[in-house]
């Protein structure tokens, strides 16, 4: 693999040479570009496979080194473990709430938030009244977890600043919320309605080792935009872009693999031998109507006893067929 370098301008995102010669640097650093360019929600929705906690960090290195200020509020991984990878400029940069080492304040009940995660929640937007600024939530499935649905949409809603109109917020003054979101975790009733909330999601899935992320970008009297990027992150959590893999990477199957015949541990057999044929083919069921008993049936024999129906009309017997009922009109 080329060795990757970085691109002045563009922080710490760097790409491979080849990556720069195939597709253009500068299209290149304007998709990277266009995942912090507008504020609101963004959902980072990984999987098992595939974590996207990794990605989250890597934004927020690249709003720390763009001079927001950035507010982690994290849930289910300790400050230490967070802040292990950033370097010491970067880590001064960010203001870390801890929610998991004591979520409920029972360790300083003196220091307790009354509203316990959601009042920390809350609390964020006060803390950023002034200036670009982007919080991160590790994670958004944590919060579902200890918060009704509706409540914490309404308060992403709020911090956010999606209640002010298009145009009102200035540049300088947006908010970003990036929010972890392990969709595997929860119904499609959370999931739609945190979808209908954020203007960025980004999808982690991908192939053969290699990641992947297709990013769907909502913009106000704008059509939906999609659009798919291969990445890897690097230790420093940069990001570095990779091609999508030829179609010829993908699995196949061995032709030296033998084949399994799935007629092996059958408890029935699913062919009759000669005998069984025979036996078959001479068995008459007792629903089936032979020749012979229609024939029976048909043609009585000599000695059997046949019947007659006699019928006389009666004087009151309406015989005529064109209106059977005309003895009934008043």
């Amino acid at each position: 693999m080329p060795r990757p370098f970085h691109v002045k301008g563009a922080g710490q995102w760097t790409v491979t040479p080849s990556e720069g010669v195939r597709k253009g640097t500068g299209r290149v650093l304007g998709m990277l570009e266009s995942l912090l360019a507008v504020g609101g929600l963004m959902l980072l929705r990984d999987s098992v496979e595939w974590e996207g906690r990794s990605l989250l960090k890597a934004l927020v290195k690249k709003s720390a080194l763009c001079g927001e200020q950035v507010h982690v509020l994290g849930c289910e991984v300790s400050e230490e473990e967070f802040r292990e990878g950033f370097d010491s400029n970067i880590n001064s940069r960010l203001v870390y709430h801890d929610l998991f080492r004591d979520p409920l304040s029972w360790s300083k009940p003196g220091k307790a938030l009354p509203g316990g995660p959601l009042e920390a929640l809350r609390a964020l937007d006060k803390r950023t009244v002034s200036g670009p600024a982007t919080i991160a939530l590790d994670s958004l499935s944590w919060l579902l977890h200890h918060l009704p649905c509706p409540t914490l949409c309404q308060t992403l809603h709020a911090l956010s600043r999606q209640d002010s109109c298009p145009g009102d917020t200035p540049p300088g003054e947006q908010v970003r919320v990036l929010g972890l979101l392990h969709e595997e975790l929860h119904g499609p009733g959370p999931l739609g309605a945190l979808s209908s909330l954020a203007q960025t999601e980004v999808t982690l899935s991908g192939t053969m080792g290699q990641a992947s992320a297709h990013i769907l970008c909502r913009r106000p009297r704008q059509r939906p935009t999609h659009q798919t990027q291969w990445f890897s992150i690097l230790p420093d959590f940069s990001l570095e872009l990779q091609a999508e893999p030829p179609l010829e990477s993908q699995p196949r199957s061995d032709p030296h693999t033998p084949s399994v015949d799935p007629t092996t541990h059958l408890t029935f057999n699913l062919h009759l031998s000669k005998k069984e044929r025979e036996a078959k083919d001479s068995l008459t069921l007792p629903f089936q109507f032979s020749s012979e008993k229609q024939q029976a049936l048909l043609r009585p024999g000599l000695g059997q006893a046949t019947s007659h129906i006699f019928y006389e009309p009666d004087a009151y017997d309406d015989l005529d067929q064109e209106d059977p009922d005309d003895d009934l009109d008043v």
